[in-house]
C-alpha cells in the first residue's frame, strides 16, 4: 500500500486522467456512433456509403496510428496549440464510434424487418421509425455487446501514455523516478482497471435488469 500513500498525488492525477479519457471518449463515441451507425441502415445510398467508408477506414486503422495523427497532423491543420489530453479524448471517441455503430447496426439488424415497414406504412419517417419502433426493440440486444465496447474503451485509453497524457498507463513511468517498485505499481494498475471492468459489469447487469423488469 506505500506504493500508493506515499504518492497518492500522482495515483490521483492518473486515475483522473483515464477516467476522463474514458467519459470524454465514451460521450463522443456514443453520439458519433449513433449518428453513424444509423447511416449504416439509412435507406438513402449516400448515406450508407459515408457510414461505410468511415466504419471500414477508421476501425482497421491501429488505434496508434489515430492518436499520431490526432497528435501532430490536427494542431497543424488547425493552426492551434490544443491539449493532447483533449485530442486523446477525441481520437478515442472517434475510433470507438465506430465499433459503437456496428453494435447499433448488429442490433438493429435483430428486429423483424416487419416491424419499420408497418411503421412506413403508417407513414412515419425514418427518424420516426428508428427512435420510435426499432432503436427501443434493438437496445435488449444491444447492451451486453455494447458494455464489451466500452470495457475495451477503458483499456484502450492506455495507449494515450505514449502522447504524453498522464493515465495509469503512464503512473510507471513517474513512479519509477521516485523509486518505487516497478512490478507492484503494474500490480495496483491491474488491480485498478479489474475494479473498473467489475464497475462496468454491474452497470451492465443493472440496465438488463432494469430493461428485463419494463418488458
Amino acid at each position: 500500500m506505500n506504493v500508493i500513500t506515499d504518492n497518492w498525488d500522482i495515483w490521483a492525477e492518473a486515475l483522473g486522467g483515464t477516467l476522463a479519457l474514458f467519459f470524454g471518449g465514451g460521450v463522443i463515441a456514443l453520439i458519433l456512433g449513433f449518428i453513424v451507425g444509423a447511416m449504416r441502415v439509412s435507406p438513402i445510398p449516400v448515406a450508407r456509403a459515408v457510414g461505410t467508408t468511415y466504419v471500414n477506414i477508421v476501425r482497421n486503422t491501429p488505434l496508434t496510428l489515430v492518436f499520431f495523427a490526432f497528435a501532430f497532423a490536427v494542431p497543424i491543420l488547425l493552426q492551434m496549440r490544443i491539449s493532447f489530453l483533449t485530442l486523446g479524448i477525441i481520437a478515442l471517441g472517434m475510433y470507438t464510434a465506430t465499433y459503437v455503430a456496428e453494435t447499433i447496426r448488429s442490433g438493429i439488424n435483430t428486429v423483424p424487418v416487419g416491424q419499420a415497414e408497418a411503421a412506413r406504412a403508417l407513414g412515419l419517417p425514418f427518424g420516426q421509425v428508428m427512435t420510435l419502433v426499432v432503436l427501443p426493440q434493438a437496445f435488449r440486444s444491444v447492451i451486453p455487446p455494447m458494455m464489451s465496447v466500452f470495457i475495451a474503451l477503458l483499456k484502450n485509453t492506455t495507449v494515450a501514455a505514449g502522447f504524453s497524457v498522464v493515465n495509469l498507463g503512464s503512473v510507471r513511468n513517474y513512479l519509477s523516478e521516485r523509486g518505487a517498485d516497478q512490478m507492484v505499481v503494474i500490480l495496483w494498475v491491474m488491480v485498478i482497471f479489474v475494479a473498473l471492468v467489475l464497475v462496468l459489469s454491474w452497470v451492465q447487469r443493472v440496465f438488463e435488469n432494469r430493461w428485463r423488469v419494463a418488458r
